[in-house]
């Protein structure tokens, strides 16, 4: 369980995110739903975690919506100094923070191959970054970076979105190594393909492509996902950091 904790999980208005904060609170932990654009949804999803609070559903505590754009340097710290000053602490800070610019590498721009790594890679070392100092202070805390099965394999018509999400997974290991020491956890999940909006988009003939990959012949949910953070943000996972875990059905063997 999670009770008395407040987790901070970037990009949670849909999809992965909103699953994984969804899962954090009914585990007992106060859950602030960061969003950047997506406003209505993001109040979607926090408003149904406060409704199963007021029904008293299993220990479910709370949820508060945040704007902020996790690729503004100055943006984050605002954020995370606005939210200590509320809450007190930040327990558990979950980067799912995520765009695509697809695209095959001799037509990608400079601006689209930017924009993901501004908000996918540089989004998580904001974030950690500005958040590092009351986590030390703290002796204790445990941060869940989001990559992806394109980040350990690749992906032909992702090498912006492979490579932020690869540079995730040198990051974990870099932040694991040096924050452990006060007892702070950093590990990654990779997710292989999974049902959201977002792979709604990709036509049938790719998917069945895709489906072809994974040993489990089907696609992951985002409670897959969501069940392992909440899992790497327990207790349970006390002595684990560093770890790259992968949720993708096999698709990486």
């Amino acid at each position: 369980m999670l009770t008395g904790k407040v987790a901070l999980v970037t990009g949670a208005s849909r999809g992965i995110g909103a699953e994984i904060a969804k899962t954090l609170a009914k585990e007992g932990a106060f859950v602030i739903v960061n969003y950047n654009g997506s406003k209505e949804k993001a109040e979607a999803v926090a408003a149904e975690i406060n409704a199963c609070k007021k029904a008293e559903d299993d220990g479910v505590n709370g949820a508060v919506t945040c704007q902020c754009d996790v690729a503004d340097f100055t943006a984050c710290g605002e954020m995370i100094k606005e939210l200590i000053s509320s809450y007190g602490h930040i327990d558990i800070l979950v980067n799912n923070a995520g765009i695509t610019r697809d695209g095959l590498l001799m037509k990608m721009s400079e601006d689209d191959f930017d924009a993901v790594i501004d908000t996918n890679l540089k989004g998580a070392f904001h974030t950690i970054r500005h958040l590092s100092r009351y986590l030390l202070k703290q002796r204790s805390g445990k941060i869940i970076n989001i990559s992806s099965v394109s980040g350990v394999i690749g992906n032909a018509g992702q090498a912006n979105y492979s490579a932020s999400k690869a540079g995730i997974i040198g990051l974990t290991k870099s932040v694991a190594r040096e924050l452990a020491p006060r007892g702070i956890t950093c590990n990654a999940i990779a997710p292989g393909f999974i049902e959201t909006d977002m792979t709604d988009v990709i036509p049938e003939k790719a998917k069945e492509q895709l489906m072809g990959q994974i040993p489990l012949q089907r696609a992951g949910k985002p409670s897959d996902i969501a069940e392992t953070a909440a899992f790497l943000a327990s207790d349970k996972a006390a002595y684990i950091t560093g770890q790259v875990i992968s949720v993708d059905g096999g698709m990486n063997m």
